[in-house]
């Protein structure tokens, strides 16, 4: 480099510098002008029915406009930076000298770097690959699944109608009970599901009070038993009087006697049987 470029060098820096206007943007405004041009534009984005009604076609040609337009980007602003820096290395006071030896660090470094790049590219392109595999073994099975729907529709169709065939509906009318929804069902199925455990909690504790209940009858069969055979005694007594009286001719003292013995021995087994009566009154609320 003569003494004269690094003298207009340092001069357009120190103009940049003090119109505050150094900066990659301001930088690769040349590029930028050059790549916004009519002619070096792969599609026209800006038309109204591209933007109205976009089709693949436009969108396809819209992504590799703006991927050309990103590469170009990205090399203009590395140039510029590399130039940037160079002129910053080569004016800086001491200047910044670069060995071989960094340079060849550098290299291997960014060929490392690049290897797993392009090892990292791979494998995106390898699970963009699976992926679309997947997808269209999705879409192949919901075709396949959608292709025999309608004769799955067809066979279950034949056989509805052939079990209402079979099993024709019953003669008798339908209840009421019937016909209601599932809700309703469900209700009316846990009421009487509630009434049966009412009963049969009832059915349970009268079947446990039924031994006891049989004890009772039987000791009241057996206090009945003299009682009935007392009453059969007074009846044939009182049988037994009547004749007298009436084989008797006289006698009057003699009849009013068997009479008062009569109505003497009834009024005995009536006491006895409201006895016993009133003792199952008493034992009945007890229990």
């Amino acid at each position: 480099m003569s003494p004269y470029d690094a003298e207009e060098v340092l001069s357009k820096l120190s103009e940049l510098q003090d119109s505050h206007e150094l900066s990659i943007i301001k930088i690769s405004e040349p590029i930028s002008a050059a790549n916004d041009a009519p002619g070096n534009r792969s599609s026209d984005i800006s038309a109204d029915a591209a933007i109205d009604s976009p089709t693949p076609a436009t969108l396809e040609a819209d992504l590799t406009h703006y991927r050309e337009l990103f590469s170009k980007l990205r090399f203009s602003y590395l140039e510029q930076v590399t130039k940037e820096r160079f002129l910053r290395a080569i004016v800086g006071d001491p200047p910044l000298i670069v060995e071989h030896q960094e340079n060849v660090e550098l290299e291997q470094q960014l060929a490392e770097t690049k290897s797993a790049l392009k090892a990292q590219k791979l494998k995106v392109a390898q699970l963009v690959v699976e992926l679309e595999e997947k997808e269209y073994l999705s879409i192949t099975q919901q075709l396949t699944l959608l292709h025999t729907l309608p004769s799955q529709i067809e066979n279950l169709q034949s056989s509805i109608a052939a079990l209402q065939a079979a099993h024709p509906p019953p003669s008798s009318p339908i209840s009421a009970s019937q016909t209601l929804p599932l809700p309703a069902t469900i209700s009316l199925l846990s009421s009487q599901k509630a009434e049966l455990s009412l009963l049969d909690h009832q059915l349970n504790s009268l079947q446990a009070t039924l031994p006891r209940k049989t004890r009772e009858l039987e000791r009241l069969e057996a206090e009945l038993r003299p009682l009935e055979s007392k009453k059969l005694g007074s009846l044939a007594g009182a049988r037994e009087a009547r004749r007298r009286k009436e084989e008797a001719a006289g006698g009057v003292a003699d009849d009013l006697e068997m009479r008062g013995r009569w109505w003497r021995g009834v009024e005995a087994g009536l006491k006895e049987l409201l006895d016993v009566d009133n003792r199952r009154q008493e034992e009945a609320l007890s229990a």
